[in-house]
């Protein structure tokens, strides 16, 4: 009779889970997506999972501790109990970006430990994986001290994904902060939240922080020599964050490359070029090198365009054709207004220079340049304005012979 009433009551709490992953669950999730993260990928399309998963498995751990079950009324709790938390542990992982093996391991890893504790077995298997160990010192390491690390760590991994993501979307959704200080608390954020899930997991696992203290030096030499440019370009990237003098979106220019920046990393600025391709730069080259920032105080970049115009043609109906093919070019902004500049007297021709200004560099410049002499060449066609070519005048004086 009791085995019988703990098979209702399983199957109630397993009803239950799939009414809360049926009504909650989608609440939930067009919460997540809206106030925590909107992910592709991640927690909020398995929220009815895992809402049903933890639904059930709370109804039943509260089912299997509210009366002291026979072990053979307690097998159908502690077999829905385990598998309920096996599921909801592999949902929540997954969806915190936790590899499938991992989660599937710490999930067999919850089930066997539940339902052996419900049928009163698991005493017996934690013995057992302690006696599979040796002894270091004061210190054993054994099967058991394995799992317990493997559990430990993954839940601090995903623990730590998490708060990364809620904080890193509060602080996106802040409206008193501009772009680089979002990613500049962001950076932060993350530092501390992983700092203290490492002082949490030394808690948790029982290591005393004294131990450290021989690795101490070692570690010291190791950042002094084989992680110098790694420390650097670390504190590089938050003095480029804090002093904002290159931000994401700024057009700049280092040695060869031309581009916008994407973003700062904890290594490397990320420069998107016209082509596609993304550069890859250090941040210390970013501190120690000659760097072009064409957006830093402001996005208006004056573009200049060299124009050649032949001796027989009309100059001033010519700069009047430069200015209006400028004027026309859909991103030269009209205020500056462009200007057309005589710059010398050429073998050939005489030597123009047509000034526009565009507020959207990272858009190409060179674009803008092909459009105005595309735009200028038709109008010097339809007018009669000579563009000149190179060209040498060979004068021959012949000489009478008496």
């Amino acid at each position: 009779m009791e085995a019988a009433a703990a098979g209702g009551l399983v199957l109630l709490c397993l009803a239950l889970g799939v009414l809360a992953g049926r009504t909650i669950g989608p609440r939930l999730a067009a919460a997540w997506k809206a106030h925590v993260a909107n992910h592709a990928e991640g927690l909020g399309p398995r929220m009815c999972l895992i809402v049903r998963h933890g639904s059930c498995a709370l109804a039943l751990a509260i089912l299997a501790n509210a009366h002291g079950w026979h072990p053979l009324a307690g097998m159908p709790i502690g077999l829905a109990l385990g598998a309920a938390t096996a599921l909801f542990m592999h949902q929540l992982l997954r969806g915190l970006g936790i590899p499938r093996w991992a989660s599937w391991l710490v999930a067999a890893i919850l089930f066997v430990g539940l339902f052996s504790r419900s049928v009163g077995g698991l005493q017996p298997i934690s013995d057992t994986l302690d006696l599979v160990g040796f002894n270091v010192g004061s210190r054993r390491f054994s099967l058991l001290a394995l799992v317990t690390i493997l559990i430990v760590s993954v839940s601090l991994i995903a623990l730590v994904r998490l708060a990364n993501r809620i904080i890193g979307h509060a602080i996106g959704r802040s409206h008193g902060l501009d772009a680089t200080q979002k990613l500049l608390g962001q950076k932060i954020a993350a530092i501390g939240v992983v700092i203290a899930a490492f002082f949490v997991g030394i808690d948790l696992l029982g290591i005393d922080l004294t131990a450290f203290a021989v690795f101490s030096g070692a570690f010291g030499l190791a950042v002094g020599f084989g992680l110098q440019k790694t420390i650097g370009n670390l504190i590089a990237g938050i003095i480029l964050l804090m002093d904002r003098s290159i931000k994401p979106g700024d057009v700049i220019v280092v040695g060869d490359s031309f581009g916008w920046v994407n973003k700062i990393g904890v290594r490397a600025v990320s420069v998107l070029t016209r082509d596609g391709k993304e550069h890859l730069i250090p941040n210390e080259n970013l501190m120690t090198q000659e760097v072009e920032n064409w957006s830093f105080t402001n996005r208006n970049v004056r573009v200049r365009i060299a124009v050649g115009v032949a001796y027989e043609s009309d100059l001033r109906l010519a700069q009047e054709l430069m200015l209006k093919a400028a004027t026309d070019s859909p991103r030269v902004l009209n205020s500056p207004k462009p200007n057309v500049w005589l710059t010398s007297y050429g073998d050939y021709a005489v030597e123009h220079e047509i000034l526009a200004w565009i507020s959207d560099p990272e858009s190409g410049v060179g674009n803008v340049r092909s459009d105005v002499l595309n735009r200028l060449w038709w109008l010097f066609k339809e007018h009669g304005i000579v563009v000149p070519v190179p060209r040498q005048e060979i004068y021959i004086r012949s000489r009478r012979e008496d």
